[in-house]
């Protein structure tokens, strides 16, 4: 492949296409090398070459990445195919734009040139030649290290390889090299249309760092300059909400709501995150508001479906319908624990306690260290009558939960009280109805 490319640099397009077709009959190397082959074509202007290859779809997986994906679009445009070329760009984004689309798309529409940047000369193109195959290498879930390697000769051999970078920052973020990635999300210049992503990147990086007051102060910056954009409000909202602050995570959310499309889908997660922020502040209506419109459009969705339904067994009202939400959640995600955890719980809350057993003993092998799970398993031994395993689950509960952390659901108090007296006398005493089925032992 680079020597195909060789061959472009020194001006010998002919040797170059023998060489790209010799390569495409190797196995598993045709759409690879086309899509090369294209790119190689339209970096000399031969774009009605480059076309015949895109258009035919010869150029493969490859071709229909981000990059391909422009790249065809500008070819079509130096052909003046503008209306193609915006099909092309909507067939495979959709809503899903961000600046840089953004840009391209109005260009096509005013018929405005669209220079072909993607590959200026052979070096460029050597340098996509590595940037391909480590985006290749990703998506087959490569070592991030062996990835790295590909990556990083593609930004030396082309400093201004910005899909490079991010990639590379991605890869050092994942090795725990997190201020080696923070040092390359800072180099995008702040005028380039993926900007955006890169302070994106270097938000989350400084939260897994540790450093989630600095990751607040480049959102809100970002916020500033990139104001348009839902999605930075959105991971602004996350982070705060990470951090108990509800109040500022909820006005972010507030602002990512309004700048999505009313018929965009990706607004349930907006919802669901919000109604969250709202749950743990204490708003039990705005919650379950938030949860409802995010099942009106995503009605499947096991989180949202959970959420709501475990939100209601917990203030103990329309059981049967949090029992039908977590019965759909659980068919739709058999193997979370939290929501099987939940089907349990909903059915001890209805009193049917045999019927929680098997539920409850399934998200306990599913969660084997989880505090509100064994917890959980050990109230509903005790309503069957089986106390000596409720004592132990209760045990292996208390054994789980690092007091340190205030805000976890298990109150270690609670349960040490539940092994003194047990559930039936603590229920007493906080003033709670009592089991609905008197305990044989």
């Amino acid at each position: 492949m680079v020597k195909a490319w060789a061959h472009v640099g020194k001006g010998d397009v002919s040797a170059a296409v023998v060489a790209f077709d010799a390569l495409s009959k190797e196995a598993g190397m045709q759409g690879f090398v086309m899509y090369h082959k294209a790119l190689a074509l339209a970096s000399v202007g031969d774009f009605e070459g480059a076309e015949a290859i895109f258009g035919e779809a010869a150029a493969g997986a490859a071709g229909q990445t981000r990059r391909g994906v422009m790249a065809h679009a500008v070819v079509l445009a130096q052909l003046e195919r503008h209306d193609e070329a915006l099909t092309v760009l909507r067939s495979s984004f959709g809503e899903a734009t961000d600046p840089e689309l953004d840009q391209m798309i109005a260009a096509l529409e005013a018929k405005e040139p669209l220079p072909f940047t993607l590959v200026r000369d052979a070096k460029s193109g050597i340098a996509e030649v590595f940037f391909t195959f480590a985006a290749v290498l990703q998506s087959e879930t490569a070592a991030d290290y062996y990835v790295l390697l590909y990556s990083r000769v593609a930004r030396f051999l082309r400093p201004d390889h910005v899909d490079a970078l991010l990639l590379t920052a991605g890869l050092l973020e994942n090795l725990g090299q997190n201020e080696l990635a923070i040092e390359e999300y800072k180099a995008v210049p702040a005028d380039d249309p993926a900007f955006h992503v890169a302070e994106l990147g270097r938000a989350d990086t400084l939260r897994r760092a540790g450093k989630e007051d600095q990751a607040v102060e480049v959102l809100e910056q970002l916020a500033r300059s990139h104001g348009d954009l839902a999605v930075v409000h959105s991971t602004l909202g996350d982070v705060l909400r990470a951090q108990d602050d509800f109040t500022g995570a909820i006005a972010a959310y507030d602002r990512a709501i309004e700048r999505t499309s009313e018929t965009a889908r990706v607004r349930w997660i907006l919802y669901y995150s919000r109604g969250i922020a709202h749950e743990r502040r204490g708003d039990e209506a705005g919650s379950e508001a938030d949860f409802r419109a995010a099942l009106a459009i995503n009605p499947e969705q096991p989180q949202v479906l959970n959420y709501l339904g475990y939100s209601m067994v917990e203030q103990n009202r329309n059981l049967e319908e949090a029992l039908e939400m977590i019965e759909r959640a659980v068919a739709a995600s058999p193997q979370s624990g939290y929501i099987v955890d939940s089907l349990g719980w909903v059915l001890y809350r209805m009193g049917r306690y045999d019927e929680a057993v098997g539920h409850m003993e399934r998200a306990v092998e599913l969660l084997a260290v989880d505090p509100v799970v064994n917890d959980h398993l050990g109230d509903v031994y005790w309503a069957v009558g089986r106390q000596r395993e409720a004592e132990f689950q209760w045990s292996r509960a208390l054994s789980f939960i690092d007091e340190e952390d205030t805000d976890g659901e298990a109150d270690p108090d609670r349960i040490r009280r539940k092994l003194d007296v047990g559930l039936d006398k603590v229920l007493s005493e906080e003033g709670a109805p009592p089991l609905k089925v008197a305990n044989d032992l």
